[in-house]
């Protein structure tokens, strides 16, 4: 599991579960007498409201976290969260409204007002639904709940210098070793060896691009380099990845373990 998966939207369902479990202990209602029930003293209102919500968060949270979805019954676990989450909102709302339905045998009188425990679940279960069904459509909430360290330097894998040699497009020495242009005792470009031609000039870079080390703010497919449409890989946020060069279809970006590919969308991302 990658805890730095999680969104903003993702600590606000589990704030709002915090808040769901710390109610279900409160009075359920405001009476006189000393049996006043709470949520546990009625199995239905505590299993569809309070229990039911925490178990949509925890789905929610733990279907974010893993590196695969994983399915019930043939829904994800994130989609099966927001459904208990939102009828949880729904119970509640319900329950507020006619407290009185699921206690009026045993307390049998109608001077009674709606406790703090009923008040409480009823905003933490709206604040529950709200935050697993705004999360994938606010940008703000889309962000990292754990923003990604940065890398103590951006040096590419291997501890290679950005723009040395031997790095993915930077500039390569000649074969054999032989020195670079306008050292000492050395031939130029324009002096021939051994009464030869002289050599062509190297030609400069068709871009001026240097790799940087990036984090993506919500999960971003990987594309092969060759434009198949199905994604190679998936960019997790918390994760350090190196861009190597600039594409015509995207960022190409290596992975931890070697792979490259094209990263389409770049909007938001964070530059190391």
């Amino acid at each position: 599991m990658n805890i730095r998966s999680l969104t903003r939207g993702d600590g606000v369902v589990i704030g709002a579960a915090v808040l769901l479990f710390i109610a279900s202990f409160l009075d359920t209602f405001e009476g006189s007498g000393d049996d006043v029930p709470n949520a546990w003293d009625n199995l239905g209102l505590v299993m569809s409201m309070y229990v039911g919500g925490i178990i949509g968060a925890a789905l929610i949270v733990i279907g974010r976290a893993l590196p695969q979805q994983r399915k019930i019954a043939g829904i994800d676990l994130g989609q099966f969260g927001v459904a208990l989450s939102v009828f949880a909102a729904w119970t509640a709302f319900w329950t507020i409204i006619d407290p009185l339905g699921a206690f009026s045998d045993t307390l049998g009188s109608s001077n009674v007002e709606t406790g703090s425990g009923l008040i409480l679940g009823l905003i933490a279960a709206l604040l529950l639904a709200a935050g697993a069904v705004a999360t994938p459509l606010v940008p703000a909430l889309r962000g990292a709940l754990i923003p990604a360290p940065r890398p103590s330097a951006p040096q590419p894998y291997g501890a290679q210098p950005p723009a040395g040699y031997g790095y993915p497009g930077g500039p390569q020495p000649p074969f054999g070793g032989q020195p670079q242009q306008g050292q000492p005792g050395q031939p130029g470009p324009q002096q021939p060896f051994g009464g030869g031609q002289p050599a062509p000039a190297q030609q400069p870079p068709a871009a001026d691009f240097s790799p940087f080390w990036f984090a993506v703010p919500v999960p971003r497919p990987l594309y092969a380099e060759d434009g198949a449409p199905m994604p190679i890989a998936e960019l997790a946020p918390g994760t350090w990845y190196l861009a190597v060069e600039q594409g015509a279809q995207g960022l190409v970006a290596q992975t931890q373990d070697g792979r490259r590919g094209v990263l389409r969308d770049t909007s938001g991302i964070q530059r190391g």
